[in-house]
């Protein structure tokens, strides 16, 4: 049974600008995001590395996935990798659903779940898309 490439069902081009970002880029987004936002509260919070400053590197991340994907549609890493966040419908992100997002990602779960297009559970639920730009 042929499904198409991924982003077919979406109307969504199969390369180049606009087409479904690969997990590879993504992850990769997601590291340096997470490692911007471990520096953070390493240097600026807890000036020790524990489990207090991993704590307070997943409340950055959700401040700056919310304050960074709702102004501008993406992340730092997402930026440094070429990706941007938009609705499935096209056009941008309302707030609700960056914040509903966000959280999910900072959950880790939903976002390792994956569908056939390479959306995750988060971008499903959310009615989002990671796209390259």
């Amino acid at each position: 049974m042929d499904f198409g490439y991924r982003g077919q069902q979406l109307g969504l081009p199969e390369e180049g600008p606009g087409s479904i970002a690969r997990p590879g880029r993504r992850l990769g987004a997601l590291a340096v995001d997470w490692a911007l936002c471990l520096l953070i509260a390493y240097g600026l919070i807890t000036d020790s590395y524990s489990q207090a400053t991993s704590n307070w590197a997943l409340g950055l991340l959700l401040v700056l996935s919310v304050l960074t994907v709702g102004t501008i549609g993406s992340t730092p890493g997402k930026r440094l990798f070429g990706l941007v966040v938009v609705s499935a419908n096209g056009g941008r992100l309302s707030l609700w659903r960056v914040a509903v997002r966000s959280v999910l990602v900072c959950l880790a779960v939903p976002a390792l779940i994956w569908d056939r297009d390479g959306r995750g559970l988060h971008d499903r639920l959310s009615g989002a898309v990671q796209v390259r730009i």
